[in-house]
C-alpha cells in the first residue's frame, strides 16, 4: 500500500458555491430516469475505488438494503476528513456533501488520478438523496453526519470511540420527488463493481442483497486480461490468434498513462470498452480514437513493409479494426470529460499520445510475433475481399435514382428535401391531425412526416402476407425504402432517425408498442443499429408567472408544480393538458417535440444479454395466446392508480 500522505481539510479547494442540483438534475446524473437512478451508486462507489486506485484502500463493499432503494457504500480508505475547513469554519466532510466543485482531487496532491470527485459527486448525490448518511472513521474514532434532500440535518458528531482503521461509508436513499422510480436493480449494481475489479486486480468489492441475502464478491487478479477473455467469450466468437497483446501501466506523458489489451476475432465488426481513471465512457473519446489511429497505422505499416497485401486491394481503417476486441483504461490527471456523467472523454492531447506510444509498442509486438502477425494481417485481408466483392455484387443492380424513388413513396408522405439519409427524419405520427400540425411546424429540409390513419396490426398474429397487405404498414415499409424480413438492406435506409410520435396517452402507447412490434419482428436492424426512437412530446403545459414548462405525464407535472410551489407559494399557476398531439399549435410541436435542440427523444435498443427476455415479452404481451397476458395483468393490476376505459 502507498505511503500515507497527509489528508486534511486544508487539501479541500472550494471552486464555487452549490447550484440548484435538484432543479435540473439531468445537466449532473444524465436524467431521472433508470440511468439516473443508477449514476448515484455510481459517484459513490467511484470515489471509493479512487482510494483503491491511488492505493489507500483495497476492499469496498455495497450493501442493497431491504427496501431496495437504500444503499451503502463503505472503504477501507484514509477517510474524508473531519477537521474544519480553513475558510468554511465547517467540517471538510459537510464542505464536501454540500458545495459543488469541492473536494481533495483538483490540484493531484491527495489523489493522483481519480474517477469520481468528491465534490461534484457526492454533493450530488446528496443533492438528489432524500436522507443521506456519513460515517467516517478517522483517528480512532468513527464520525457521523446526516443530510436531507443536501442539507444538513446533524452536526458532525463522534459515535464511537477507540474504533480499528479507518474509511468512508455513505447511505443514502434516493429522493422519490426527483426520481420516477426509485427501486434499484441488483443485477445492474453486480455488473458494475466486477468490472470495476476487472481493472483494479488487486481490490476486492463485496455486494450485499438484504432482501435475497445474496452476498458475493468479486476479486480478479488478472486485471483487464481477464476481462478481454470474458467479453470475448461473452461475445461467443472465436479467436484469429491466441495470445492478446497487452500494455500494462504504459507511461505516456507526463500525468498520462494507460493499460491495454487487445485480440481479433471473428466476429463481424469491432468493439472497444473503454475507460478513463475506471469510469467507462460508453461513447469513446480521444483515448479511444488513439487506439484507432495506432492500430490502423501500425497495420498498414507492417503489410506496407512485409509487402502482403494483394494489388488492386484497397484496405480500409474499417477491415483493420473488423473483429477488433479491445479494452483500454487510461489514467489522467485532469480528464476533460463531455458532461458530468463522464461518457466521453475530450482531452485534445490524449488522442495523439496514445497514438504514438501505442503503434510503436505494437510494431514491436507485430515484428516480434511473426505467426500472430500473419493471422491478423490474414484477417484484414479477408475482410476487405469480403467488403469488395460485397460491392461489387451491390454495383450489379442498380439502384433506382432519388427521383424516380420518390414516385413510389406513399402518397400522404411529407417528405423532406434532402435525400441524405445521416441528416434525414421520419416521423410516423397518428392521425391526420396530428399530421397536419407536424407537417407545418416540421423543418422540411430534413424532417419527413407520415401520418397513419385506421387500425395498425399486430404484427405478432399476423400472417406475413397479411402483415403485408396491411396498408398503414406497406406505408411505413415503403417510406423507409429498405425492405422488411430477409430482404432488409439498411444500406438502403432513406432516415437514420425513425421517430414514432404518438399521443401521450394509452391509446398513443398502445400504438407505439404495436408499430414497435411490427420493427422488431420485421425490421430489427433498424433497432440494433440504433434508427428507431420515440418521441416524448409533453402531456401537460405548466404556466407560472412568465415562465412555461412542459410534462411529460402526471408525476413530471406533479415535480413542477412542488417546485415552483416551493420556490414561492403564492405563484399563480396554470395547467393545461394536450388531448392529443392535434390540439397542439405547429409552433408548440415544434418546441416541444420536434426541434432537435429542444425535443427529448428515447432511443430504442435491447439491451445487451436481454434479446431473450425482449423475445418472450414480445411473445407473452403481443401474441395470440391470451393466458400470459392474462397473468400479467393480474400480477400489475395493484400497480394501475388510474385506468383509462
Amino acid at each position: 500500500m502507498a505511503e500515507v500522505q497527509s489528508y486534511t481539510g486544508a487539501d479541500i479547494q472550494v471552486l464555487e458555491g452549490l447550484e440548484p442540483v435538484r432543479k435540473r438534475p439531468g445537466m449532473y446524473i444524465g436524467g431521472t430516469g433508470k440511468a439516473g437512478l443508477h449514476h448515484l451508486v455510481w459517484e459513490i462507489v467511484d470515489n471509493a475505488v479512487d482510494e483503491a486506485t491511488n492505493g489507500y484502500a483495497t476492499q469496498i463493499e455495497v450493501v442493497l438494503h431491504k427496501d431496495g432503494t437504500t444503499v451503502t457504500v463503505s472503504d477501507n480508505g484514509r477517510g474524508i476528513p473531519i477537521d474544519k475547513h480553513p475558510t468554511k469554519k465547517v467540517p471538510a466532510l459537510q464542505v464536501i456533501l454540500t458545495t459543488l466543485h469541492a473536494g481533495g482531487k483538483f490540484d493531484g496532491s491527495s489523489y493522483v488520478t481519480s474517477g469520481g470527485l468528491h465534490g461534484v459527486g457526492s454533493s450530488v448525490v446528496n443533492a438528489l438523496s432524500s436522507e443521506l448518511v456519513a460515517q467516517v472513521k478517522r483517528d480512532g474514532k468513527l464520525y457521523e453526519q446526516r443530510y436531507a434532500r443536501g442539507v444538513p440535518v446533524t452536526k458532525l458528531k463522534t459515535v464511537r470511540s477507540n474504533v480499528r482503521g479507518s474509511g468512508t461509508a455513505i447511505t443514502f436513499t434516493p429522493d422519490p420527488e426527483i426520481f420516477d422510480k426509485t427501486d434499484l436493480d441488483a443485477q445492474t449494481i453486480k455488473d458494475n463493481l466486477e468490472v470495476k475489479t476487472y481493472l483494479n486486480g488487486a481490490l476486492r468489492i463485496v455486494f450485499k442483497d438484504e432482501a435475497t441475502g445474496e452476498r458475493i464478491e468479486f476479486h480478479h487478479e488478472g486485471g483487464i486480461v481477464e476481462y478481454l477473455d470474458h467479453l470475448v467469450a461473452e461475445a461467443s466468437t472465436r479467436r484469429v490468434h491466441p495470445d492478446p497483446f497487452v500494455v500494462r501501466q504504459s507511461e505516456l506523458e507526463d500525468g498520462i498513462r494507460t493499460e491495454l489489451c487487445m485480440v481479433w476475432t471473428e466476429a463481424p465488426r469491432e468493439s472497444i470498452t473503454s475507460f478513463v481513471n475506471g469510469i467507462p465512457t460508453r461513447d469513446g473519446g480521444t483515448h479511444e480514437q488513439g487506439l484507432k489511429d495506432g492500430v490502423t497505422k501500425a497495420i498498414r505499416n507492417y503489410i506496407e513493409t512485409h509487402d502482403l497485401a494483394p494489388r488492386k486491394l484497397d484496405i480500409t481503417a474499417d477491415d483493420i479494426r473488423e473483429g477488433l476486441v479491445a479494452v483500454v483504461n487510461l489514467y489522467h490527471v485532469d480528464p476533460q470529460f463531455q458532461g458530468q456523467t463522464k461518457e466521453k472523454l475530450n482531452n485534445p492531447e490524449v488522442r495523439s499520445a496514445v497514438s504514438g506510444a501505442f503503434r510503436t509498442e505494437f510494431e514491436q509486438f507485430l515484428n516480434g510475433t511473426p505467426s500472430t502477425a500473419e493471422s491478423i494481417v490474414a484477417r484484414v485481408i479477408q475482410s476487405a475481399k469480403a467488403r469488395q466483392a460485397s460491392r461489387a455484387a451491390a454495383n450489379t443492380v442498380r439502384r433506382k435514382s432519388a427521383v424516380s424513388h420518390r414516385l413510389n413513396l406513399p402518397g400522404k408522405l411529407s417528405d423532406c428535401s434532402s435525400t441524405a439519409p445521416e441528416e434525414s427524419e421520419l416521423f410516423i405520427v397518428e392521425g391526420d391531425s396530428a399530421g397536419g400540425s407536424a407537417k407545418q411546424g416540421r423543418d422540411r429540409k430534413t424532417q419527413a412526416i407520415l401520418p397513419l390513419r385506421g387500425k395498425v396490426l399486430n404484427a405478432e398474429q399476423a400472417t406475413r402476407s397479411k402483415v403485408l397487405a396491411n396498408k398503414e404498414l406497406s406505408n411505413i415499409v415503403d417510406a423507409l425504402g429498405c425492405g422488411l424480413g430477409e430482404d432488409l438492406d439498411v444500406t438502403k435506409l432513406r432516415y437514420h432517425k425513425v421517430i414514432l410520435l404518438m399521443d401521450a396517452d394509452a391509446d398513443g402507447l398502445h400504438i407505439a408498442t404495436l408499430l414497435l412490434t411490427f420493427l422488431y419482428r420485421y425490421m430489427r436492424p433498424l433497432i440494433d443499429q440504433g434508427y428507431v426512437y420515440i418521441a416524448q412530446p409533453p402531456l401537460f403545459r405548466v404556466d407560472a408567472l412568465k415562465e412555461t414548462h412542459w410534462a411529460l405525464d402526471e408525476a413530471d407535472r406533479d415535480r413542477i408544480v412542488r417546485r415552483i410551489q416551493k420556490k414561492n407559494p403564492r405563484t399563480q399557476i396554470e395547467v393545461q393538458r394536450f388531448k392529443g398531439l392535434g390540439e397542439m399549435m405547429p409552433a408548440t410541436l415544434h418546441e416541444t417535440t420536434l426541434d432537435p435542440d429542444k425535443r427529448r427523444l428515447l432511443q430504442v435498443s435491447i439491451p445487451e444479454g436481454s434479446l431473450l427476455e425482449t423475445e418472450r415479452a414480445i411473445t407473452d404481451l403481443m401474441g395470440k395466446d391470451a393466458a400470459p397476458r392474462f397473468d400479467f395483468i393480474m400480477a400489475h393490476a395493484a400497480e394501475v392508480e388510474d385506468l383509462d376505459v
